[in-house]
């Protein structure tokens, strides 16, 4: 009790006389020496020795235990000071609180990051079609926070949608398809800006493939896919192009400009007509389109923050019937006549 009284005494008097915590620790190992010391040279049954309690083995202990917690909280302090304090958020930093707080999962990702999410704000995405594939790529990139996303379709929601629009409801048949688009992104994500474009992607419109950065081409029938190959491989943009019918699904990126082949290049010619039917005249599974358009916005993502490998001179087929995916590789052709060398696009 002598030797705890006279440790709280110095611990007390050296906070009252403001003196650093670290001194007040060098005063109680010296107390703690001398109670050591007192015990290895005094006699036993000396007063000063029966007083202060214990033997030396005891003491030796309490030394070392509290040596132990002295250097952690020591250590402890070292590397808090090492630490630079947090700066606060300019008023124009790239990301709003709200923002940090929303891509945080994304921040986290090593592949991803903060300069993957500022590449994500800064990016352009046009999405052609907002049926089945754009519906859920929509949703994703613009909950991904992609900056600029500009969506073209010149149709109407009809009750026939629903079943696999996702991005459409019920309250919204009869809106042109791009305007319910817009409603639905805007809700889920109010920092992106949306661009709806309600008419056809065709040659009097091919000026805004110049717009973008990336294509995503979800459209159901061949003539606007291999128009939209065309325009994407004279402005030198990659397109992200998939297509689905009952329970299959494909997709790749087409980006001959960067050494990938060309939609053209994989498919020279198109199917003769009932050979492939669309959608509407062999059925789809629900979920299909929300796999493979969930597909095409994770290659967005990875395209524009350089994360992973993308599907450049590769094609992805699902069968969710079977449960059975595969990629088999694509390569440019010399031949092509969209991105072939003898036969440039004018």
């Amino acid at each position: 009790m002598l030797v705890l009284g006279l440790g709280a005494g110095i611990w007390a008097l050296g906070w009252v006389m403001d003196v650093a915590p670290r001194r007040r620790l060098v005063a109680l190992a010296g107390l703690w020496a001398a109670v050591m010391l007192a015990h290895l040279l005094l006699p036993e049954g000396n007063g000063l020795r029966s007083a202060l309690g214990g033997d030396a083995r005891v003491w030796a202990v309490v030394g070392g235990l509290a040596g132990v917690v002295a250097a952690y909280v020591l250590g402890l302090s070292r590397l808090r000071a090492r630490v630079a304090p947090v700066a606060p958020i300019a008023a124009d930093a790239p990301f709003r609180p709200a923002e940090l707080d929303r891509y945080a999962r994304h921040i986290l990702l090593r592949e991803i990051g903060g300069p993957g999410q500022q590449r994500l704000k800064s990016a352009r995405v046009l999405v052609v079609g907002a049926g089945g594939l754009g519906s859920p790529a929509l949703l994703y990139l613009a909950a991904a926070g992609v900056g600029t996303i500009g969506v073209i379709d010149e149709d109407r929601v009809e009750g026939s949608n629903l079943q696999r629009q996702i991005i459409h409801a019920d309250a919204r048949i009869g809106l042109p398809k791009v305007q319910s688009a817009e409603i639905a992104m805007r809700a889920l994500n109010p920092f992106i800006e949306v661009r709806p474009y309600q008419r056809r992607l065709d040659d009097a419109t091919a000026s805004l493939i110049a717009d973008y950065d990336l294509i995503l081409d979800g459209t159901d029938n061949f003539d606007t896919r291999y128009l939209v190959n065309r325009l994407c491989v004279a402005a030198e943009k990659p397109l992200i192009s998939a297509a689905i019918t009952q329970w299959e699904g494909q997709i790749s990126l087409y980006d001959p400009a960067r050494g990938g082949p060309c939609y053209e290049c994989v498919f020279p010619e198109r199917p003769l007509p009932g050979m492939v039917p669309t959608c509407a005249e062999a059925g789809v599974a629900a979920p299909l389109p929300g796999i493979i358009g969930s597909m095409m916005a994770m290659e967005a993502i990875k395209h524009l923050t350089g994360a992973g490998t993308p599907l450049r001179g590769r094609l992805m087929i699902f069968d969710a019937l079977y449960s059975d995916a595969r990629v088999i590789g694509a390569k440019k052709r010399p031949d092509c006549p969209v991105c072939g060398l003898s036969h440039p696009v004018a």
